[in-house]
């Protein structure tokens, strides 16, 4: 039986690939697409989602969610993504079109009317998911749990302490880490190692199909500013909370006890983990260390199949 989920993203190039690899499994059912500001405004991120589900002929509901982060301004990456947000690939405009309900309003009515329990993934920044939690707590008991792309053990990738999706929205974050709601990090201590190399891309080109050659396209623009960080490869984020869904196997976890830290001048952001059990919290998340590279790239190039 297929695993019903809800992704939540702002695409962004790592978010696409998320997207279609999970539209691609046979293990999981996508029931909605919301999307966050992020990786560029939330304008910019919704068309994203609706062009590359569009191009991959994608049927989905998708929803317009927050614009901007519970109590602060919005931070965008366009030295990663570029001013669209998915530079690279051309992609000719959506035919698909978002629903009238909010993120919130869709995931809740998902949720609700769900027999079974739901999966979110969220890739983005957390404010949609935080809404949720707060909107409609007399749901949070129909949520199977939280694979997300967000958070380090050790170190930021947008500040020293931070990484970049938590960063943006540290309250939201902190509400998602408090909820109970059972949580897989998959933080950079784990998509570092997710490397994508230029004979992986070419891998997927020869997959064949406009899709599959769509992603090498986004691949080898997300490859640049990797490169030009000093990166060997290209860390393909946000796929890995979608791959542990799919196949818990390939990703190991620890069970530990993480804080969110909203208030540091220095430290704004960051996912303080506690390795050591030094504070004997209750272990909170699943926190992602290592994955089985191999296989998560044979994952993607299997996914790519899915639409030839």
């Amino acid at each position: 039986m297929k695993k019903p989920v809800i992704m939540d993203c702002d695409p962004g190039h790592d978010d696409a690939i998320a997207l279609l690899l999970a539209f691609a499994s046979d293990k999981l059912e996508v029931k909605a697409v919301t999307i966050v500001a992020g990786n560029q405004t939330q304008e910019k991120t919704l068309n994203n989602a609706l062009r590359v589900l569009s191009f991959a002929n994608i049927e989905a509901p998708v929803a317009r969610g927050a614009e901007k982060p519970l109590m602060r301004e919005l931070i965008t990456a366009p030295e990663v993504h570029g001013d669209s947000g998915l530079d690279g690939p051309e992609l000719p405009e959506a035919t698909l079109k978002p629903v009238d309900l909010s993120a919130i309003e869709l995931i809740a009515k998902v949720v609700r009317e769900s027999d079974e329990r739901i999966t979110l993934i969220p890739t983005g920044a957390l404010t949609n998911i935080a809404k949720f939690i707060l909107c409609y707590p007399e749901l949070k008991n129909k949520i199977e749990r939280i694979s997300l792309m967000g958070g380090a053990c050790v170190g930021g990738n947008w500040s020293p302490a931070a990484e970049f999706n938590i960063l943006v929205d540290p309250e939201a974050a902190d509400i998602v880490f408090k909820s109970g709601i059972p949580i897989t990090m998959c933080g950079l201590d784990v998509t570092h190692r997710a490397l994508i190399y230029e004979e992986d891309i070419e891998r997927i080109r020869s997959v064949g199909g406009k899709v599959a050659v769509m992603v090498a396209e986004l691949l080898e623009f997300f490859a640049k500013f990797h490169m030009d960080t000093g990166f060997e490869g290209s860390p393909l984020h946000d796929p890995c909370a979608v791959a542990w869904v799919i196949d818990p196997t390939i990703i190991n976890t620890k069970k530990l006890h993480v804080d969110i830290e909203t208030t540091g001048i220095h430290t704004l952001g960051a996912t303080v983990v506690d390795y050591h059990d030094v504070l004997k919290k209750e272990k909170n998340a699943e926190v992602a260390f290592d994955i089985d590279r191999e296989k998560f790239v044979d994952m993607l190039v299997e996914a790519m199949k899915f639409y030839q």
